[in-house]
C-alpha cells in the first residue's frame, strides 16, 4: 500500500534507474570508478605489501568529489532544459515525489558502483583475518556521504538549466563540506570546534573506525533532509 502523496516516487525511480541502464552512463561510470579505485587498491596491495582497505576509505571519498556532481548535474538541469520537468508536473506529482524519486534512483546507481568493491574484501579475507566490523562500516558511512552528496547536486541541478553549472555548484559545496576539517589551523580557536563539527570527512572517519555515534548519525540524517527540502523548495520557485 502506498502512502499518500508519495506514490509517485516509484515510477520516477524507475524512469531514473531505467534511464541509467539503458544508456552507457551508468557503465562508464562504474568502470572508471571502479579502474581508480583498483588501481591504488592492488598498488598498495603488491607494491608496499600491504593488504587492507585503508586506501579504499581514504580514496573513494576523493573520487566522490568529482563522480557525484557528474552523475547529479543532468538530473533536475537537463529536465528543465528540455522542457520535461513541465511535462512531467502537469501529471499529479508533487515537487517532493520528483526529488525523492531521483535521490533514490542516484543512491541506487552510487551502490551499485560500490558492491563490485567488496571483491577487495574478499581479497583481503584470503591473504589474512582483516575485522569485518570497521569495513562494514566504513561501507555504512560512504552510502551516507554518497547519500548527502548525491542531495547536494540534486539541489544544484533544481538551480540551473545548464549541467556544467550545476556541475561546478555541487562539486563547490560538496568541496567546502569535505575541507572543512582540514583548515582548522587557520581559524579562530572558538570556531574550531563548529567547523570540525560541519565538516562531512570528521563524521566519515569516526563511522570508518567503527564507531557509529548517534551524533555522526543526526549529522548526515540532519544534512541529507535539509539538502533535499532546499532542492525541492528549489524546484517549486518556478511555480511562484
Amino acid at each position: 500500500m502506498a502512502f499518500p502523496g508519495l506514490s509517485n516516487i516509484g515510477p520516477i525511480y524507475r524512469r531514473e534507474i531505467r534511464s541509467y541502464f539503458n544508456s552507457p552512463v551508468a557503465y562508464v561510470v562504474i568502470v572508471v570508478f571502479l579502474a581508480i579505485v583498483g588501481w591504488f587498491f592492488t598498488s598498495d596491495m603488491f607494491l608496499a605489501n600491504i593488504a587492507s582497505m585503508r586506501i579504499v576509505f581514504e580514496l573513494v571519498p576523493l573520487v566522490f568529489l568529482f563522480f557525484i556532481p557528474a552523475v547529479t548535474m543532468r538530473l533536475l538541469a537537463e529536465e528543465k532544459k528540455s522542457g520535461t520537468l513541465e511535462l512531467l508536473t502537469t501529471k499529479p506529482v508533487r515537487d517532493g515525489e520528483i526529488v525523492l524519486g531521483k535521490f533514490f534512483a542516484a543512491w541506487t546507481l552510487l551502490a551499485a558502483t560500490l558492491a563490485p568493491t567488496l571483491i577487495y574484501l574478499v581479497t583481503m579475507m584470503v591473504l589474512g583475518n582483516p575485522d569485518p566490523g570497521p569495513v562494514l562500516s566504513g561501507y555504512i558511512g560512504l552510502m551516507f556521504m554518497g547519500g548527502v552528496y548525491i542531495a547536494i547536486g540534486i539541489f544544484a541541478s533544481s538551480l540551473t538549466e545548464n549541467q556544467i553549472v550545476a556541475f561546478i555548484i555541487s562539486f563547490l559545496f560538496v568541496l567546502a563540506l569535505y575541507l572543512a576539517d582540514k583548515v582548522l589551523i587557520y581559524v579562530p580557536e572558538g570556531f574550531v570546534s563548529t567547523l570540525e563539527f560541519l565538516s562531512i570527512d570528521y563524521h566519515f572517519d569516526n563511522i570508518a573506525r567503527g564507531v557509529i555515534d548517534s551524533r555522526n548519525i543526526v549529522y548526515f540524517g540532519s544534512l541529507l533532509g535539509f539538502t533535499l527540502l532546499l532542492a525541492t523548495a528549489s524546484l517549486q520557485r518556478r511555480k511562484w
